[in-house]
């Protein structure tokens, strides 16, 4: 299995859980990286005005994302990152999808979150990718994952891929 861990962090909560899936999956690691970096403002989730709110409530919106040199092309498996933002992946991970060709590959996403579950992400997910990849459910993982979780689940995972 050749894979890639890609992932967005507004906090660095999600940027950590990503370096140890790395790590256990001894595979590549990339950021995705907004154009625009996320301030604290535009993180306030009970402001209705701030832009990830306004992001969130528009399922179109696709916040334009730094470079397109992710070595997704090399890759079987394409793990994916993400705080979970209103019960799902932030629109910048759709960004990310579409910007690349996944026919053929298995997306997995993965998530941080302090309470909320993963919600309908691979759903959304295979929905802006469309049926030329496989999108798995994926998993939401506490801050405090360790390696030895995150290499558990990889063995886990192997059986759907």
């Amino acid at each position: 299995m050749k894979a890639l861990v890609a992932y967005f962090s507004a906090s660095g909560v999600t940027a950590k859980l990503a370096n140890k899936l790395a790590a256990a999956a001894d595979s590549p690691l990339y950021e995705i990286r907004p154009a625009q970096p996320y301030t604290a403002k535009d993180l306030d989730w009970r402001d209705k005005t701030s832009r990830s709110s306004v992001e969130m409530n528009d399922k179109s919106c696709r916040p334009a994302i730094s470079d397109n040199d992710a070595p997704v092309a090399q890759a079987d498996v394409v793990f994916v990152g993400f705080p979970v933002w209103w019960y799902r992946e932030p629109s910048v991970i759709d960004t990310f999808l579409e910007a690349y060709d996944f026919k053929g590959k298995t997306i997995v996403p993965f998530a941080t979150s302090g309470s909320s579950g993963i919600g309908d992400s691979g759903k959304n997910m295979q929905s802006v990718v469309g049926k030329g990849a496989k999108v798995l459910e994926g998993k939401r993982f506490s801050a405090s994952a360790d390696e030895n979780e995150l290499k558990k689940w990889i063995k886990q995972l192997k059986a759907e891929l």
